[in-house]
């Protein structure tokens, strides 16, 4: 009979399996993506695709076991206007912060010490920090988050990317997350509808201010010590910054690796840390 395969994600495993993995090791991680507009050419799920593949890599690399991915995320910006079959299912700040504490109470509940939430999507970012804190002071648990995308930062896959800083490679649909998909399932890439687009400045401000990428910063004379409240068509009216075309299933195979590599770095490196929980239960797990 032949062996099993190793699994990682917790919705795949049985609580024997769970068990297993606390007698190594008390880190688990949290996935969270989001489904929102992505271009013509790439699926609504693609920041949490490329998540998957990531987390799932550093879970084989670690030994550290993962809740299945969150999809949906804090996406507002991406709706866009009513009827128009965009598609994008979004959750505001106060449910995407009641999940997050949920699920970060149920593992500590379960065993879990050391809680580690990895991010797919930027926006996400905006409104998490409250909520991370509030499980560290409800339960003594060390709780913090990954972010392995790039946006300005290339950083471990600076020399992956072939793009220059005027493409924004690492960018909304881009040369990074058009390859990051190809490399999870390149039948989700839809080539012959991407196009190369490059950010604009959103029609209501005067010329004078610039808009270069998607943060929500406003250039004006080369300094960014303003930011609006945009709408993401507002600077990017197909939903793509970057060229696309760039993008192949190999590179985004290294992308994948390289990210794995550097949080499997992180994470074995957590391991041996002690801490100690001081409130375990998850008493108020109905209301």
């Amino acid at each position: 009979m032949s062996k099993p395969v190793k699994r990682y994600n917790l919705a795949e495993l049985a609580y024997p399996d769970i068990r297993e993995f606390l007698k190594e090791s008390d880190i688990i991680m949290i996935p969270v993506g989001s489904c929102e507009c992505h271009g013509q050419h790439l699926p609504l799920g693609t920041d949490t695709y490329q998540l998957h593949a990531i987390v799932k890599r550093t879970a084989e690399l670690t030994n550290i076991p993962y809740t299945d991915p969150l999809m949906y995320g804090y996406s507002p910006h991406h709706i866009r206007e009513v009827g128009g079959g965009i598609g994008t299912m979004t959750l505001r700040a106060s449910t995407l912060n009641a999940i997050l504490y949920d699920l970060g109470r149920c593992a500590i509940h379960a065993g879990f010490n050391k809680i580690m939430y990895i991010f797919g999507h930027a926006s996400n970012l905006k409104v998490i920090d409250a909520v991370l804190r509030q499980i560290r002071y409800d339960t003594g648990a060390m709780v913090g988050y990954a972010k392995p995308f790039a946006e300005r930062y290339m950083g471990v896959v600076k020399d992956i990317l072939e793009g220059g800083p005027e493409e924004t490679p690492g960018w909304h649909a881009g040369e990074l997350e058009t390859a990051q998909v190809m490399a999870w399932d390149e039948s989700l890439v839809r080539m012959d509808r991407a196009e190369t687009c490059v950010a604009k400045t959103p029609d209501w401000l005067p010329k004078e201010f610039k808009k270069n990428d998607g943060l929500p910063v406003i250039n004006l004379d080369g300094y960014e010590y303003i930011s609006f409240m945009m709408e993401h068509q507002d600077f990017a009216p197909k939903a793509i910054m970057g060229n696309p075309f760039r993008a192949s299933k190999e590179k985004g195979e290294r992308c994948v690796e390289a990210y794995a590599q550097h949080l499997a770095k992180a994470f074995n490196l957590l391991k041996p840390i002690k801490v100690e929980v001081k409130h375990r239960e998850f008493e108020n797990r109905a209301l």
